[in-house]
């Protein structure tokens, strides 16, 4: 399925991810009353993690924010749009290398994707308490608590029910891409060896 340059077509999907993250958000806000707890922007950043790497998901996870603050004006880009350009970026780092790291079994797609939503969130707290430090505006435990994962829990159901059904459906095409990859790595060691030689 996947042919050619394998790099390339990771940028490609990349690029795709990000457009996902930047149009998402207006799917969703249709939804009356917990349209904006589905936290649009997260699946596609996990999902880009997973399918093209740590760098290229983490990658997209800081664009994503910014692009959208700057285009559509929302999220607000502080505090909220920094915020979350350290939490996506997180996100997709995460997911990427524990996936990449872990036995490529179903039990450890959840694995990768709850350590990433877990890290990332964790990360959004410590960014939030030092951005509303410098505003002088206090964010305390209940606060974190309440965003990170009362308000946001219709998202995070959605994101451990879809994610790993899209991972474990699509992951073979996804496998022949890092196997492309990991044969030209091979050929250019070999051949690197029979220059040295």
């Amino acid at each position: 399925m996947l042919k050619g340059n394998s790099k390339l077509l990771r940028t490609i999907f990349a690029a795709m991810f990000l457009a996902i993250a930047l149009v998402l958000p207006f799917l969703t806000g249709q939804i009356p009353m917990f349209g904006k707890m589905l936290c649009p922007m997260h699946i596609p950043v996990l999902l880009c993690g997973f399918f093209c790497g740590p760098w290229l998901g983490a990658a997209v996870g800081i664009i994503a924010p910014i692009f959208r603050s700057l285009i559509f004006g929302m999220p607000q880009l502080f505090p909220e749009g920094i915020a979350m350009c350290f939490e996506l970026c997180t996100y997709g780092l995460i997911a990427g290398s524990l996936y990449n790291f872990l036995p490529k079994k179903p039990i450890f797609v959840y694995v990768s994707l709850i350590g990433a939503m877990l890290t990332g969130r964790a990360v959004w707290g410590i960014v939030r308490v030092i951005l509303y430090g410098v505003a002088h505006v206090p964010f305390g435990w209940m606060a974190f608590l309440s965003s990170a994962f009362l308000k946001a829990f219709p998202g995070i159901v959605l994101q451990i029910i879809l994610i790993p059904i899209l991972v474990i459906a699509l992951r073979k095409p996804f496998l022949r891409l890092n196997s492309a990859d990991e044969k030209t790595n091979t050929k250019s060691k070999a051949n690197n060896v029979k220059d040295r030689n």
